[in-house]
């Protein structure tokens, strides 16, 4: 009986026990629904805040790459900027030279100014002093034209009247004479002679003026052969032979290029050699000159006279065409040394050239250019 009282009073106890760990257990069941609750609710935020991170991580890849991207422009934007200021260093030295060579030109120009001053200051003399000149020159053409005048009258009559007189002396008298006395009066005959020679060719010279002529359209053949033709009583004398070849016109003076081919048959003829026929060719040829002395775009007619006479050293090139120049014997060639400086005038009216080349002994070659218009 109190075996059973006490298994019940146990069985109370454990009824009790029970009820109240029931009770703990809903208690703690409930607990563990809040807890659950709970921690669902933080498994939801980590689940937020793991997307968050995977958003910021991706973020933060992100951002690491724009910083990547940054350092490496701000890299390059530094080369750049070095090589900015290297440049820079370089444009101020550059300016700093450019300025000394700016500051040396303004010097230059104005040592150039000054010397342009002087120039012209020079320049302005020389004007006046062309114009002195020029009034001079006229002067002296006037004076020319007088001695010209004096020349063709007064200087020619007297010659004219020893002449008359030598040669009635020659006639008339010539029988008496002594021999010394026949030798002097062929030196007063041979001198007469010469000097009558002189004056006609000093007024051939002086007369051998361009603006007294007209230019014609002409063949340079048709002036040769009228001078050949002049000359047929010398040519014929030395048994000379003269070829005559080409095909050229030109605008010329007729009358001074027929003293000027003249001249050079004249020459040719004087300066043979003694025992050889002369041969004289005369050539004519349409060209483009090329000598510095006249312009290469112009046509031009090339007139080449050569001989096959004694000829000169070439050494006297340059003296051939001035006045009174012989520059062989005048015993045993006669002339007055004009006539080659007639000839170069003559040429010159014309706006041409005349060029003379030769060797002792081989000849002589005169080359004339002259425009064919």
């Amino acid at each position: 009986m109190e075996e059973r009282k006490k298994r019940a009073a146990e069985l109370i106890i454990a009824n009790i026990e029970l009820d109240y760990q029931n009770k703990e257990k809903e208690k703690r069941a409930a607990e563990l629904v809040i807890a659950n609750t709970e921690l669902a609710f933080q498994n939801q935020e980590k689940e937020k805040r793991a997307a968050e991170l995977v958003i910021a991580n991706a973020e933060l890849a992100f951002q690491n790459q724009e910083k990547e991207k940054r350092a490496a422009e701000l890299a390059i934007a530094n080369a750049e900027l070095v090589f900015q200021n290297q440049e820079k260093e370089k444009r101020a030295a550059e300016l700093v030279i450019a300025n000394t060579e700016l500051a040396f030109q303004n010097e230059e120009k104005e040592k150039r100014a000054a010397e342009l001053a002087i120039a012209n200051a020079e320049l302005t003399f020389q004007n006046q002093e062309k114009e002195k000149r020029a009034t001079e020159l006229i002067l002296t053409n006037n004076e020319l034209e007088a001695f010209t005048y004096i020349s063709s009258h007064h200087l020619q009559e007297p010659l004219r009247k020893i002449q008359v007189f030598t040669d009635r002396i020659n006639t008339e008298e010539h029988q008496n004479l002594t021999d010394k006395g026949k030798y002097y009066f062929e030196r007063i005959e041979v001198a007469s002679s010469h000097m009558q020679g002189l004056i006609n060719d000093l007024l051939t010279y002086s007369r051998t003026r361009v603006t007294e002529k007209k230019f014609e359209n002409f063949s340079i053949n048709e002036v040769v052969n009228k001078a050949v033709e002049d000359l047929k009583e010398e040519i014929k004398q030395k048994k000379a032979i003269v070829k005559v070849s080409g095909n050229c016109s030109a605008y010329i003076i007729p009358s001074q290029f027929q003293q000027l081919i003249g001249n050079l048959i004249s020459n040719a003829l004087k300066f043979s050699k003694q025992g050889e026929i002369p041969c004289i060719t005369i050539e004519s040829l349409y060209t483009k000159q090329k000598t510095k002395n006249l312009p290469s775009s112009s046509d031009y007619c090339h007139i080449i006279v050569s001989d096959n006479g004694i000829g000169f050293e070439q050494q006297f090139e340059s003296r051939v065409f001035e006045m009174f120049q012989q520059l062989h014997s005048r015993t045993d060639y006669k002339g007055t040394g004009i006539g080659l400086a007639i000839a170069k005038k003559i040429v010159e009216n014309h706006k041409g050239i005349i060029t003379a080349t030769g060797k002792l002994n081989q000849g002589a070659k005169f080359d004339i250019y002259i425009p064919v218009i």
